[in-house]
């Protein structure tokens, strides 16, 4: 988890500087920058619903007695990992035009899915700054980056630069508190 942390909203801040410089012609598309751009999008995404399921299993260590906790990160994670599939589907729509045409995203779906994905992320972030596994200012920070997506795309460099920072504490290791007990070399018979 702690490498997909950093890992995720870089690739993320990738795309969004190659958009840029895929926009230097005045045109968007059918370039390398933008390809690369996207396939380091979809990574990104990737690895995002993969983060998304690794905090619901740290959420549900951190309270495993706590069924409420669990069932919420659960569907949290869900909507994250739900909305990830809409994005890698417009996504690889972007880079096969035959996709897109053959198969394109429902008009709820384009809305509803990246919607998900950034309420279930940002749930599991609260829910893990309750236990105190992150900072409180970590999910408004990825709230406030994500939410500057949509105004626009323009934004991602700083939208995946927020969202690195809100990640951040993921990626430093845990306390020692929340690590499992190692038994100690005096416990262990000798041979």
């Amino acid at each position: 988890m702690r490498l997909m942390a950093v890992v995720a909203p870089l690739l993320m801040l990738c795309y969004g500087l190659l958009r840029w410089v895929d926009g230097w012609d005045g045109d968007r598309g059918n370039g390398p920058a933008w390809d690369i751009g996207h396939a380091a999008f979809f990574a990104a995404m990737v690895l995002f619903a993969i983060l998304a399921v690794q905090m619901r299993q740290l959420i549900a260590a951190r309270n495993p007695r706590s069924r409420t906790s669990t069932v919420v990160a659960s569907v949290a994670a869900a909507a994250a990992v739900f909305g990830v599939g809409c994005f890698l589907w417009v996504i690889t729509g972007d880079l096969f035009d035959t996709f897109s045409e053959r198969a394109p995203l429902p008009d709820a779906l384009e809305t509803t899915g990246p919607a998900l994905f950034g309420l279930g992320v940002v749930v599991l972030m609260a829910q893990l700054a309750a236990a105190r596994r992150l900072p409180w200012w970590s999910p408004a920070l990825f709230l406030a980056g994500f939410l500057a997506i949509p105004v626009d795309l323009d934004l991602l460099p700083f939208a995946a630069t927020a969202i690195l920072i809100a990640f951040v504490p993921l990626a430093r290791p845990a306390p020692t508190s929340e690590l499992p007990a190692q038994p100690s070399r005096a416990s262990s018979p000798r041979r």
